[in-house]
C-alpha cells in the first residue's frame, strides 16, 4: 500500500518541502507521496486527530504549531524536549506519535559540510530567541560549541533561553551591535529577511568583523538582505538551504531509514530559488 507523508503549517503554499521529499521518493523508488496541509492555529487538535485516523505514516511541523503541537503527542524525543519544540513527527508501529526536532542537527550538520568542523573555538551570537534559537542552541552545545550568546528585541526572552541552554550570554541589541567585532560566527534566526517579511535587518552590522562567518536560516530568497550585507562588510556567509535541506533529510531518515542524498538537492532547490549557491 502507498504510504503517505505530510508537512502542517499556517501559511504552508510556500513550503519547498513536498518537492524535496517527492523527489527522494522518486530516486529511491520508493512508492510514496508528500502533501502539504494548511491547518490554522485553532485546527491543529482536530487536524491531528484526522492525520491519525486517515493513516499518515509520518509529517513535519513549521510555524506556528512547532510548541503548540507538544501536548497533542503521545511522547517525544530528547532532542525535542531539550528544544521545547516538535518539527518531525513519527507514526510509530503501534500507532504512537513520537515528535522528534531536526532543525538544530541539520544546522549544524549544514553548517560544518560547507564552511568546515573547525568552528567549535569561535565566540558565537545568536540574533532571536525563539524555537529556532533554542533548536540551533542546543544542537551547537551538543556538538561542542563552548561561546554562545544570544540578543533579542525583548532582552528578558533571551534571558529566558540562557537559562534553559545554560553557561551564555544575553545581550540587549545595542550591545550586541556595540561588540560585534568580537564575534566570529553570528546566526540569524529571526523570520527577517522571508519574501513576505519587511526589507529591514535584526541587527546593524556597521562593526561586523570582515573574517566572521555570517549565517541565516531563511532559504527564500536565498541571499537575504542582512547576507548581502555582511558580504559587503567581507564576511563569509551562508544561506538557510542547507539547514533546511539536512533537516529534511533527518526527518526523512527517521521515517524511512533511508539516507537522501543531500548535496544534489541543495544544487536542486538553488536553481528553483534562482540561485546563486550560497557559500562564499
Amino acid at each position: 500500500m502507498k504510504k503517505w507523508y505530510a508537512v502542517i503549517g499556517d501559511p504552508i503554499s510556500h513550503s519547498l518541502s513536498p518537492q524535496m521529499h517527492s523527489k527522494w521518493f522518486e530516486a529511491l523508488n520508493m512508492n510514496a507521496t508528500y502533501i502539504p496541509i494548511h491547518v490554522p492555529k485553532e485546527q491543529l487538535h482536530q487536524s491531528i486527530n484526522a492525520l491519525r485516523l486517515l493513516g499518515v505514516s509520518g509529517w513535519n511541523v513549521t510555524i506556528p504549531h512547532k510548541e503548540t503541537i507538544i501536548p497533542l503527542l503521545d511522547r517525544l524525543s530528547e532532542s525535542a524536549k531539550w528544544m521545547g519544540a516538535v518539527n518531525t513527527v513519527v507514526v510509530e508501529k503501534d500507532g504512537t506519535l513520537t515528535g522528534h526536532n531536526t532543525d538544530g542537527e541539520g544546522f549544524v550538520s549544514s553548517l560544518e559540510e560547507m564552511v568546515g568542523h573547525h568552528l567549535k573555538e569561535l565566540q558565537v551570537l545568536i540574533i532571536g530567541a525563539g524555537g529556532a534559537a533554542r533548536g540551533i542552541a542546543f544542537s551547537l552545545k551538543a556538538a561542542g560549541y563552548e561561546s554562545i550568546s544570544f540578543t533579542n528585541r525583548t532582552l528578558t526572552t533571551a534571558e529566558k533561553l540562557v537559562k534553559e541552554v545554560g553557561g551564555y550570554k544575553a545581550l540587549t541589541i545595542q550591545s550586541a551591535e556595540e561588540s560585534l567585532n568580537d564575534f566570529q560566527l553570528i546566526i540569524q534566526t529571526t523570520p527577517l529577511g522571508m519574501k513576505s517579511a519587511e526589507n529591514i535587518l535584526p541587527i546593524s552590522l556597521d562593526l561586523l568583523n570582515p573574517s566572521a562567518i555570517v549565517a541565516d536560516i531563511v532559504y527564500n530568497p536565498l541571499l537575504t538582505p542582512f547576507l548581502l550585507q555582511a558580504e559587503k562588510k567581507g564576511a563569509k556567509i551562508v544561506n538557510g538551504l542547507g539547514m533546511f535541506v539536512h533537516q529534511g533529510a533527518l526527518s526523512f531518515k527517521m521515517w524511512t531509514t533511508e539516507q537522501p542524498d543531500t548535496e544534489q538537492t541543495v544544487e536542486e532547490l538553488t536553481r528553483i530559488l534562482g540561485g546563486p549557491y550560497v557559500n562564499r
